[in-house]
């Protein structure tokens, strides 16, 4: 027991230490020019067939119109934030054989890098590294959501299929949770130029908060549902967290336990992304 707790010690003061390097790296911000000039702004998202057409596939661009004015609250800022590294800890130590499993399929299905990054938005719209197992080819367009993507199962690997399919190719997202940039609850984060999703997400409040390994609209559709719905639904998440302590920590037990349930059964995942059944209901018309 007490080789076992020095062990355990000793692990999370080095990835402890790590998470602080990595962290500022982690930030497209450190330039001024990798910021995201939306930062800390509320924005409205305005057509305009001029502009190029971005990862929600409408021509337009972000307007800011004020300046966000959430402060986090007392259960957000410490309680969350502890439980976020505890879990994330224990996660990574626990899951580092399936880690090395899932490593060594990807390279000999398709060889290349393991992790991709993407640039994704954080809390209050910064941007931020995300890390993923990589499921997709080598050739896969990059930036590009997968609803975007023509005929997106062409792209997919047969190892990507079914980490996909159980959500396992999130799995490096714990990382992220450990340094900071994500929770393990919270909303689902956007690409840096789905500015669509980003914009209706403020009409809810959804970008005050940090963005989550999972959240309250991936165990209500996921990828069934219209991008005003999961930023609807994001919303909702964002309210209950900002308010009491017990409601805030409430819902975030409820969103833990659904997402178990939700992967066990593999709700609400289609290839295509947002809004595919919707989709596939039009063309059964």
């Amino acid at each position: 027991m007490k080789s076992g707790g020095i062990v355990f010690g000793v692990t999370f003061g080095m990835l402890a230490v790590m998470a602080v390097v990595k962290k500022r790296s982690s930030i497209y911000g450190n330039d001024e020019d990798q910021k995201n000039p939306m930062e800390n702004k509320k924005v409205i998202f305005v057509k305009d067939d001029r502009d190029k057409e971005n990862a929600d596939g409408i021509r337009g661009h972000l307007e800011a119109v004020g300046d966000v004015k959430h402060n986090q609250t007392f259960y957000e800022k410490y309680i969350k934030r502890i439980i976020d590294i505890i879990l994330s800890f224990i996660a990574l130590v626990l899951l580092s054989p399936v880690y090395i499993g899932v490593a060594i399929a990807i390279m000999i299905d398709d060889p290349g890098p393991v992790l991709f990054t993407q640039k994704r938005i954080g809390k209050n719209k910064q941007y931020f590294k995300l890390h993923k197992f990589r499921s997709m080819k080598m050739a896969t367009p990059h930036d590009v959501p997968t609803h975007m993507l023509v005929n997106p199962d062409q792209y997919i690997t047969k190892v990507g299929h079914f980490i996909r399919r159980h959500s396992i190719d999130e799995l490096p997202q714990v990382w992220d949770i450990f340094i900071g940039n994500m929770s393990i609850i919270g909303p689902r984060p956007a690409l840096w130029n789905q500015d669509v999703l980003t914009a209706e997400r403020d009409k809810w409040g959804a970008n005050d908060v940090k963005p989550g390994l999972t959240g309250w609209a991936q165990i209500n559709g996921r990828d069934e549902l219209e991008l005003t719905v999961k930023a609807k639904l994001d919303g909702k998440y964002s309210e209950r967290i900002k308010g009491n302590l017990l409601k805030g920590f409430l819902f975030d037990c409820h969103c833990f336990f659904g997402t178990i349930f939700s992967v066990v059964r593999g709700d609400g995942i289609i290839e295509g992304g947002t809004g595919e059944m919707k989709k596939h209901e039009g063309r059964m018309k």
